[in-house]
C-alpha cells in the first residue's frame, strides 16, 4: 500500500497520482489534503511518513507546491528516507543507492506525464542491495 499526502498546491497532481495508481490496481491510503483550500503541508505529509515508518505502508508519496517543504517533514520522521525527485533517473537512483521509501514531488513544477514517469519509477526500482549502499544507509540510521 502506498500512503499519500499533499497540501493545497500538490492536490491536484495527487489526484493524477490516485488515478494512476488506480489503472495499476495498486492499493493507496489517502492522509489528506482532500481539496485545494489553503492548508498546512506538515500535518499531512508527517501523516503519510508515519504510515511507512510504522509499517501500515510500505512506500509513500508526498507532494505540495515544490516538494521541498514536505519532504523537509517526512524526513524529520524517523526511518524514513524521502527523496526529492523532479525526473524519472533521480527516482531510480535514489531507490537502487538509498532505498528511498517516500517520494516527493513538487505539484506546481513538473507536469503530469513526468509525474506518472517519476511514481512508476520509483515504485518499479528496488533496492541494489549493494554492501556499499547498505552500509551508507545504516549510517543515517545511526544518525536518527
Amino acid at each position: 500500500m502506498i500512503a499519500l499526502g499533499s497540501d493545497h498546491g500538490g492536490f491536484a497532481l495527487k489526484q493524477v497520482v490516485i488515478k494512476h495508481l488506480e489503472e495499476r490496481g495498486i492499493e493507496y491510503k489517502d492522509f489528506g489534503t482532500y481539496d485545494e483550500n489553503s492548508c498546512d503541508y506538515p500535518i499531512f505529509g508527517k501523516a503519510a511518513a508515519e504510515a511507512v515508518a510504522n509499517g501500515e505502508c510500505e512506500k509513500g508519496i508526498v507532494i505540495c507546491t515544490t516538494g521541498i517543504g514536505i519532504s523537509i517533514v517526512a524526513n524529520k520522521v524517523k526511518g524514513i528516507r524521502c527523496a526529492l525527485c523532479s525526473e524519472p533517473h533521480s527516482a531510480r537512483l535514489t531507490r537502487e543507492h538509498n532505498d528511498a521509501n517516500v517520494l516527493a514531488m513538487g505539484g506546481g513544477l513538473i507536469g503530469t506525464d513526468m509525474a506518472i514517469d517519476i511514481v512508476d519509477t520509483f515504485l518499479d526500482t528496488p533496492f541494489s542491495g549493494l554492501e556499499k549502499h547498505s552500509r551508507r544507509i545504516s549510517e543515517i540510521a545511526d544518525m536518527e
